[in-house]
């Protein structure tokens, strides 16, 4: 069986961790800055991890990562 392909949209914007989790960046950070919060914007800098549902579909993506 051939090897499979990495999805290069999806290795650009999750990794995965030590332990197996998926990790994402945040979203809504790039504009419309003003009418949001120091804290939030703040917030949106940190990753967080992509949940339990959407993990196993992403994994799929990034078979090799």
């Amino acid at each position: 069986m051939p090897k499979m392909k990495t999805h290069r949209g999806a290795a650009k914007r999750f990794s995965v961790t030590a332990s197996g989790k998926v990790k994402r960046s945040k979203a809504f950070a790039s504009h419309i800055l003003t009418k949001k919060t120091t804290k939030r914007k703040r917030n949106f800098r940190k990753a967080t991890l992509v949940h339990s549902a959407n993990e196993s579909a992403i994994k799929r993506l990034i078979p090799y990562l």
